[in-house]
Protein backbone atom coordinates (compact mmCIF):
# COMPACT_ATOMS: atom_id res chain seq x y z
CA UNK A 1 0.00 0.00 0.00
CA UNK A 2 1.42 3.38 -0.94
CA UNK A 3 2.74 5.62 2.02
CA UNK A 4 0.55 8.95 2.33
CA UNK A 5 2.77 11.18 2.68
CA UNK A 6 2.27 12.91 5.78
CA UNK A 7 0.80 16.09 5.58
CA UNK A 8 3.19 18.68 7.35
CA UNK A 9 1.93 20.79 10.35
CA UNK A 10 2.10 24.05 10.70
CA UNK A 11 2.96 25.21 13.69
CA UNK A 12 1.34 28.70 15.23
CA UNK A 13 4.36 29.70 16.40
CA UNK A 14 5.84 29.97 12.94
CA UNK A 15 2.66 31.53 11.68
CA UNK A 16 2.60 34.35 14.07
CA UNK A 17 -0.75 34.65 15.51
CA UNK A 18 -4.03 35.35 13.49
CA UNK A 19 -5.21 38.66 13.32
CA UNK A 20 -8.80 38.86 13.29
CA UNK A 21 -10.35 39.99 9.88
CA UNK A 22 -11.07 44.32 10.07
CA UNK A 23 -15.18 44.33 9.76
CA UNK A 24 -16.46 46.06 6.33
CA UNK A 25 -18.49 49.21 6.98
CA UNK A 26 -21.94 48.47 6.22
CA UNK A 27 -22.91 51.02 3.43
CA UNK A 28 -25.77 53.33 4.30
CA UNK A 29 -26.73 57.02 3.78
CA UNK A 30 -24.01 59.53 3.63
CA UNK A 31 -24.08 62.08 5.85
CA UNK A 32 -25.15 65.62 4.53
CA UNK A 33 -22.11 67.36 5.88
CA UNK A 34 -19.33 65.26 3.81
CA UNK A 35 -21.57 65.63 0.56
CA UNK A 36 -19.52 67.90 -1.45
CA UNK A 37 -20.74 71.34 -3.69
CA UNK A 38 -22.71 74.75 -3.04
CA UNK A 39 -25.49 74.65 -0.52
CA UNK A 40 -29.20 74.43 -1.34
CA UNK A 41 -30.44 77.18 -1.78
CA UNK A 42 -33.32 78.45 1.02
CA UNK A 43 -36.83 77.76 0.14
CA UNK A 44 -38.96 80.81 -1.70
CA UNK A 45 -40.64 82.79 1.36
CA UNK A 46 -44.67 82.12 0.90
CA UNK A 47 -46.78 84.23 -1.23
CA UNK A 48 -49.15 86.20 0.26
CA UNK A 49 -52.74 85.27 -0.82
CA UNK A 50 -54.16 87.64 -3.44
CA UNK A 51 -56.90 88.65 -2.05
CA UNK A 52 -55.08 90.42 0.68
CA UNK A 53 -54.76 93.94 0.90
CA UNK A 54 -51.54 95.01 -0.35
CA UNK A 55 -49.68 97.25 1.79
CA UNK A 56 -49.97 100.94 1.88
CA UNK A 57 -46.88 102.49 0.20
CA UNK A 58 -45.58 105.33 2.32
CA UNK A 59 -46.95 108.64 1.04
CA UNK A 60 -43.60 110.52 -1.37
CA UNK A 61 -41.97 113.41 0.57
CA UNK A 62 -43.64 116.82 -0.88
CA UNK A 63 -41.22 118.96 -2.55
CA UNK A 64 -40.23 122.18 -1.31
CA UNK A 65 -41.57 124.87 -3.28
CA UNK A 66 -38.60 126.72 -5.63
CA UNK A 67 -37.43 129.93 -4.42
CA UNK A 68 -39.66 132.45 -6.12
CA UNK A 69 -37.88 134.36 -8.92
CA UNK A 70 -37.91 138.41 -8.36
CA UNK A 71 -40.49 139.78 -11.38
CA UNK A 72 -38.92 141.77 -14.00
CA UNK A 73 -39.83 145.55 -13.31
CA UNK A 74 -42.98 146.83 -14.97
CA UNK A 75 -43.45 150.20 -15.66
CA UNK A 76 -47.16 150.76 -13.70
CA UNK A 77 -49.40 151.98 -16.66
CA UNK A 78 -50.25 155.50 -16.41
CA UNK A 79 -53.57 156.40 -13.91
CA UNK A 80 -56.51 157.36 -15.55
CA UNK A 81 -57.99 158.98 -12.32
CA UNK A 82 -57.91 162.92 -12.19
CA UNK A 83 -55.44 163.89 -9.65
CA UNK A 84 -55.99 166.96 -7.48
CA UNK A 85 -53.77 170.10 -8.73
CA UNK A 86 -51.83 172.23 -6.34
CA UNK A 87 -49.95 175.56 -7.65
CA UNK A 88 -46.90 176.95 -5.75
CA UNK A 89 -46.33 180.31 -6.97
CA UNK A 90 -42.42 180.70 -8.09
CA UNK A 91 -40.25 182.44 -10.70
CA UNK A 92 -39.00 180.54 -13.49
CA UNK A 93 -35.59 180.81 -11.74
CA UNK A 94 -36.85 179.87 -7.79
CA UNK A 95 -39.25 176.91 -8.99
CA UNK A 96 -36.86 174.26 -9.02
CA UNK A 97 -36.29 175.20 -5.24
CA UNK A 98 -40.01 175.52 -4.55
CA UNK A 99 -40.04 171.88 -5.89
CA UNK A 100 -37.39 170.82 -3.64
CA UNK A 101 -39.89 172.52 -0.76
CA UNK A 102 -42.85 170.74 -1.93
CA UNK A 103 -41.01 167.52 -1.41
CA UNK A 104 -39.40 167.85 1.92
CA UNK A 105 -43.20 168.78 3.02
CA UNK A 106 -44.60 165.47 1.52
CA UNK A 107 -41.99 163.24 3.03
CA UNK A 108 -42.03 165.25 6.49
CA UNK A 109 -45.96 164.69 5.90
CA UNK A 110 -45.38 160.81 5.89
CA UNK A 111 -45.27 160.09 2.09
CA UNK A 112 -42.92 157.45 0.67
CA UNK A 113 -39.86 158.71 -1.60
CA UNK A 114 -40.65 156.40 -3.87
CA UNK A 115 -43.79 157.91 -3.89
CA UNK A 116 -42.67 161.29 -5.81
CA UNK A 117 -41.76 161.94 -9.18
CA UNK A 118 -40.06 165.46 -9.93
CA UNK A 119 -40.34 166.72 -13.51
CA UNK A 120 -37.95 169.70 -14.33
CA UNK A 121 -38.76 171.70 -17.73
CA UNK A 122 -35.56 173.44 -17.81
CA UNK A 123 -32.45 172.91 -16.64
CA UNK A 124 -32.08 168.97 -14.89
CA UNK A 125 -32.41 168.47 -11.53
CA UNK A 126 -28.39 168.46 -10.00
CA UNK A 127 -29.19 164.72 -8.89
CA UNK A 128 -30.11 163.52 -12.65
CA UNK A 129 -27.36 165.21 -14.00
CA UNK A 130 -25.24 163.36 -11.53
CA UNK A 131 -26.32 159.95 -11.85
CA UNK A 132 -26.38 160.71 -15.60
CA UNK A 133 -22.58 160.59 -15.35
CA UNK A 134 -22.69 157.05 -14.79
CA UNK A 135 -24.91 156.06 -17.79
CA UNK A 136 -28.44 156.15 -18.48
CA UNK A 137 -28.86 152.12 -17.26
CA UNK A 138 -27.94 152.89 -13.70
CA UNK A 139 -30.19 156.04 -13.74
CA UNK A 140 -33.40 154.13 -15.05
CA UNK A 141 -32.87 151.47 -12.98
CA UNK A 142 -32.95 153.55 -9.55
CA UNK A 143 -36.18 154.54 -11.14
CA UNK A 144 -37.19 151.24 -11.04
CA UNK A 145 -35.96 149.85 -8.22
CA UNK A 146 -38.56 152.71 -6.56
CA UNK A 147 -36.61 152.95 -3.70
CA UNK A 148 -36.11 157.26 -3.51
CA UNK A 149 -37.58 160.51 -4.96
CA UNK A 150 -36.89 159.91 -8.85
CA UNK A 151 -35.78 163.49 -11.35
CA UNK A 152 -36.24 163.41 -14.80
CA UNK A 153 -36.61 166.58 -17.34
CA UNK A 154 -39.60 167.02 -19.99
CA UNK A 155 -37.75 165.05 -22.18
CA UNK A 156 -38.03 161.76 -21.25
CA UNK A 157 -39.94 161.98 -18.59
CA UNK A 158 -42.44 160.10 -20.32
CA UNK A 159 -40.59 156.94 -20.06
CA UNK A 160 -40.98 156.76 -16.02
CA UNK A 161 -43.85 155.16 -14.62
CA UNK A 162 -46.94 156.45 -12.76
CA UNK A 163 -46.33 157.49 -8.90
CA UNK A 164 -49.01 158.93 -6.31
CA UNK A 165 -47.50 162.50 -6.17
CA UNK A 166 -45.88 164.14 -9.38
CA UNK A 167 -43.88 167.24 -8.67
CA UNK A 168 -43.26 169.55 -12.22
CA UNK A 169 -40.83 172.59 -11.81
CA UNK A 170 -41.31 174.93 -14.76
CA UNK A 171 -37.94 176.50 -14.07
CA UNK A 172 -37.83 177.66 -17.75
CA UNK A 173 -37.27 175.86 -21.42
CA UNK A 174 -39.39 176.23 -24.27
CA UNK A 175 -43.22 176.49 -24.21
CA UNK A 176 -43.47 173.03 -25.65
CA UNK A 177 -41.28 171.63 -22.42
CA UNK A 178 -43.38 172.91 -20.34
CA UNK A 179 -46.84 171.54 -21.97
CA UNK A 180 -45.24 168.11 -22.22
CA UNK A 181 -44.22 168.05 -18.81
CA UNK A 182 -47.59 168.83 -17.61
CA UNK A 183 -49.65 166.64 -19.79
CA UNK A 184 -47.11 163.26 -19.01
CA UNK A 185 -47.56 164.93 -15.36
CA UNK A 186 -51.25 164.96 -15.23
CA UNK A 187 -51.80 161.42 -16.80
CA UNK A 188 -48.89 159.99 -14.12
CA UNK A 189 -49.89 161.50 -11.02
CA UNK A 190 -51.89 159.06 -9.02
CA UNK A 191 -53.44 161.36 -6.29
CA UNK A 192 -51.95 164.56 -6.42
CA UNK A 193 -49.85 166.71 -8.59
CA UNK A 194 -47.71 169.86 -7.27
CA UNK A 195 -46.68 172.65 -10.21
CA UNK A 196 -43.88 174.83 -9.48
CA UNK A 197 -44.20 178.36 -11.54
CA UNK A 198 -45.66 180.83 -12.98
CA UNK A 199 -49.48 180.68 -12.10
CA UNK A 200 -50.77 182.87 -15.16
CA UNK A 201 -48.64 180.30 -17.59
CA UNK A 202 -49.84 177.66 -15.66
CA UNK A 203 -53.43 178.10 -15.79
CA UNK A 204 -53.16 178.96 -19.58
CA UNK A 205 -51.70 175.90 -20.56
CA UNK A 206 -54.12 173.67 -17.81
CA UNK A 207 -57.02 175.78 -18.47
CA UNK A 208 -59.81 174.91 -15.90
CA UNK A 209 -57.79 172.07 -14.24
CA UNK A 210 -56.36 174.43 -12.23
Amino acid sequence: MPLIPEEPQIHESAQGPRTAPTPRPVPGPRPTASRPGPPRPAPPAQRAPRDAAPAAKPAPAAKPAPAAKPAPAVQPAPTTTTPQIQLIPASAEGALDAAEEAVDLLLDSGRAPGDVLVITTGEPHPWATHELSFGEASYWAQHDSGDDVFYTDAQVAGRAGARPVVVVAVNGGPESAAVSALSVAHTHAGALLIVCGDPQRINSMLGTAA
